[in-house]
């Protein structure tokens, strides 16, 4: 897009930088409204327009290595969030929704360097007597590469197979602007009433969203409150726990990251001389990480990393340990060799579903996700490493607060270093977990109904073991909303991973169904 091609209505935020003009398409265009929304006439429209157009779209965006800021230092000289952006930006204004305003907001550090952009739009309501908003949430800035995808595939190579596009960022969660917009077509195509939309589509999620808080508190300002009174939130940013039912994510865990590192000596030496004396850093950094994780079981030791099970949420997974049985643990691709003459799998840490559902949802777990200080194994010689540094992350149950256990992670890492070895914690943040508040009448009844009309079966309830850091933001600034929280990452979608997929199929009735949610807000 040429720089001057969003020319009109420049609207600007407090200490915005510079914006991207919106663009107003006129609500007179609105059809005659109906109380009600044909389902099956939805799903068509919305099953078309994935097929002739998102699809493509999304195809284009999986090619542009949009990397989140926490992985890409020189985003900005790299202008791929920038591309991302103005061309979903193109798209949305494309589609000429009535009553729709676009623009790209931009916020300055206080240092003066900027941002990540977020693109916010609003649609005008047409529901007599509405006077809340609906937020519809997504992003489009993506994790890294990783290693090990199939011979075929390839994180900017995208390949649609079989109803799946793999490639990544589309199912995480590049979709989420295209679905959002088709989903309110949907609405305007058969004239249905609606309450104010306002679209939040941020480039900062996968770092943590550390550049979102400020954002919200510009559109929220004293005076211009451009969000509104929040009734519902959709957010399209979440995990199914089959692809045969609508999924409403009911809890997401918190996160706390950062980078341990281990030092005995100012540089190598040879191991023939040193080992048996000096002591090795690996084997410091084992001690350390003993005070945190028994290595045994994998659980965590500080209590106050640990929190109570609410009871809503244990009779929920039961209910779903029920529908998804041993799909819980047997849907993650395990390591296999043949033993005897027959094939023994990995295995998992419990195979007892609903055990398995909790593990992955309400217990704090550690994983080493990095590590430096190692040469390659073709160039590692007899030399006793100096230093061991791991990268690590902890996901936290949905009632922690993540700052008190970063504080807690800090203490506990660094006092007392066996053998006085230099250790430090680079805290790399944290963000609080979220627990979805109860559901009232309305929403329970709208999810069940679009997941019936659109899966044939009831709305399934599932925690999920990622982190969303805007959910608790929003949960807080809006504490009577009602969240529909749900996505496209099912069994296999391998999010963050190698041979990430969006489930195409599963994608056109999610639309389907946010617009039936929508339809039916009070």
């Amino acid at each position: 897009m040429a720089p001057n091609a969003y020319s009109l209505a420049i609207e600007k935020l407090p200490g915005r930088s510079a914006a991207v003009p919106a663009m107003n398409a006129p609500i007179h265009r609105e059809m005659p409204p109906s109380a009600l929304l044909d389902t099956d006439r939805a799903l068509a429209g919305i099953s078309a327009q994935w097929d002739d157009d998102i699809v493509r779209q999304l195809t284009r965006y999986i090619t542009i290595p949009a990397k989140s800021p926490g992985f890409d230092p020189d985003w900005v000289a790299h202008g791929h969030l920038e591309t991302v952006v103005r061309e979903a930006a193109d798209w949305v204004l494309a589609r000429k929704v009535p009553g729709l305003r676009l623009e790209i907001v931009r916020l300055n550090k206080p240092d003066g360097t900027p941002r990540t952009p977020v693109l916010f739009f609003e649609i005008e309501g047409t529901k007599p007597a509405g006077d809340q908003t609906i937020l519809m949430y997504g992003h489009l800035d993506k994790q890294p590469e990783f290693n090990g995808w199939r011979n075929d595939l390839g994180p900017w190579s995208p390949k649609y197979e079989d109803g799946k596009l793999y490639g990544r960022g589309g199912a995480d969660d590049g979709y989420a602007v295209y679905a959002a917009i088709a989903a309110v077509q949907a609405l305007k195509a058969q004239g249905v009433p609606h309450p104010r939309i306002v679209g939040l589509i941020e480039t900062c999620e996968e770092s943590g969203s550390y550049d979102l808080l400020p954002y919200i508190d510009a559109l929220r300002a004293s005076g211009n409150n451009r969000l509104g009174d929040v009734g519902l939130v959709v957010c399209l940013d979440s995990g199914a726990g089959n692809y045969d039912q609508l999924w409403l994510t009911t809890s997401l865990r918190g996160m706390a990251s950062g980078t341990l590192k281990v030092e005995i000596l100012t540089e190598g030496i040879h191991s023939g001389d040193a080992s048996g004396l000096v002591p090795s850093s690996f084997r410091i950094m084992r001690q350390v990480l003993d005070r945190l994780e028994d290595s045994a079981t994998g659980r965590l030791l500080p209590a106050s990393f640990h929190c109570e099970v609410p009871a809503d949420r244990l009779t929920q997974a039961r209910a779903t340990a029920a529908i998804l049985g041993e799909e819980v643990y047997k849907r993650f691709p395990w390591a296999h060799y043949d033993c005897g003459g027959s094939t023994t799998f990995a295995l998992p840490t419990t195979t007892d579903p609903l055990q398995a559902l909790l593990n992955r949802t309400w217990l704090p777990t550690l994983s080493v996700t990095g590590a430096e200080g190692f040469p390659a194994i073709q160039d590692a010689g007899n030399v006793l490493r100096p230093w061991t540094a791991f990268k690590l992350s902890l996901r936290l149950p949905p009632l922690v607060d993540a700052a008190a256990a970063v504080r807690e992670l800090k203490t506990l890492l660094e006092d007392n270093a066996p053998y006085q070895a230099k250790v430090t914690f680079d805290s790399h943040g944290g963000a609080t977990g979220w627990n979805a508040p109860g559901a009232s009448p309305w929403f329970e009844t709208a999810l069940n109904t679009a997941s019936q009309a659109h899966f044939g079966a009831p709305c399934g309830y599932i925690g999920q073991g990622g982190t969303i850091p805007l959910m608790n933001m929003l949960s807080e600034g809006f504490p009577k909303a009602q969240m529909m929280v749900c996505g496209v990452l099912g069994p296999r979608s391998n999010a963050h991973g190698p041979n990430e997929f969006l489930h195409v199929p599963y994608a056109r009735k999610l639309t389907a169904a946010v617009a039936q949610v929508i339809a039916a807000m009070p």
